[in-house]
């Protein structure tokens, strides 16, 4: 017996955490009988639906490591027409991204069906991390880096970087190129710590995640993860 969230993820049609609004909202049922309680368990027998559709529970996972290009958004279809993440992967497979970048931002972003990874790497309490190159307007003074590394309070939460760097000023442009590294998920996360400090993100790149990075893919391509590569973000799951 398993919770039915957990199964719903582990169906690979969504993560957990939207398996559990799904269930609130009554749009899943079990055996034929809407189903709203979290706690509910199920075990391999049930026939779970949702929106009245069963879910196939033999699907085979996959896992892609993306580099996504810019103007591209993280979202399974999009109303404006915009380019999406999933249609670049070459898959009859539902899968979805974990997690998201902002339509401008650039970098590694990574896609499955398999739910119960996804939980994993996005839950707050793995504290799985990313890191970020960022383009900023003006250079950052002393102070600023003293009061950012301190950590910033965003909407009353304080985030507080794991790690950060200055890789390159441009005194007659007034930028610099600056790296920082965050176990936040919180949309536009890294945007908003600049723009607390009064510095626009001109650029933004996602170069590496927990231990993948992009370096080996061009904007636009992606690869399979390995095995051992899906079993080692397992592992970053707290024991």
């Amino acid at each position: 017996m398993e919770r039915l969230q957990k199964a719903i993820a582990n169906s690979g049609y969504t993560s957990r955490r939207k398996a559990e609004d799904l269930i609130k909202a009554g749009r899943v049922s079990v055996n034929g009988s809407i189903v709203s309680e979290l706690g509910t368990k199920v075990n391999y027998n049930d026939v779970i639906s949702i929106d009245g559709k069963i879910i196939n529970k033999e699907v085979e996972k996959e896992y892609y490591l993306l580099n996504k290009p810019r103007n591209c958004i993280c979202s399974l279809n999009d109303e404006k027409g915009r380019k999406t993440v999933t249609s670049i992967i070459e898959t009859n497979t539902r899968i979805y991204p974990v997690g998201r970048l902002d339509y401008d931002t650039t970098g590694l972003i990574i896609l499955t069906n398999d739910g119960e990874l996804a939980n994993i790497l996005m839950h707050p309490s793995n504290n799985v991390e990313k890191v970020y190159v960022a383009k900023i307007e003006g250079i950052l003074s002393k102070d600023e880096i003293a009061k950012l590394v301190k950590g910033i309070s965003i909407d009353g939460v304080v985030c507080k970087p794991k790690r950060f760097r200055v890789k390159r000023i441009d005194e007659d442009k007034n930028n610099e190129l600056v790296e920082i590294t965050i176990v936040e998920g919180r949309n536009h996360i890294v945007k908003r710590l600049f723009n607390s400090l009064n510095h626009e993100v001109i650029k933004l790149k996602r170069e590496r995640y927990a231990f993948l990075d992009v370096s080996d893919l061009k904007s636009g391509e992606y690869r399979i993860l390995s095995l051992k590569e899906v079993k080692r973000l397992y592992n970053l799951k707290s024991k």
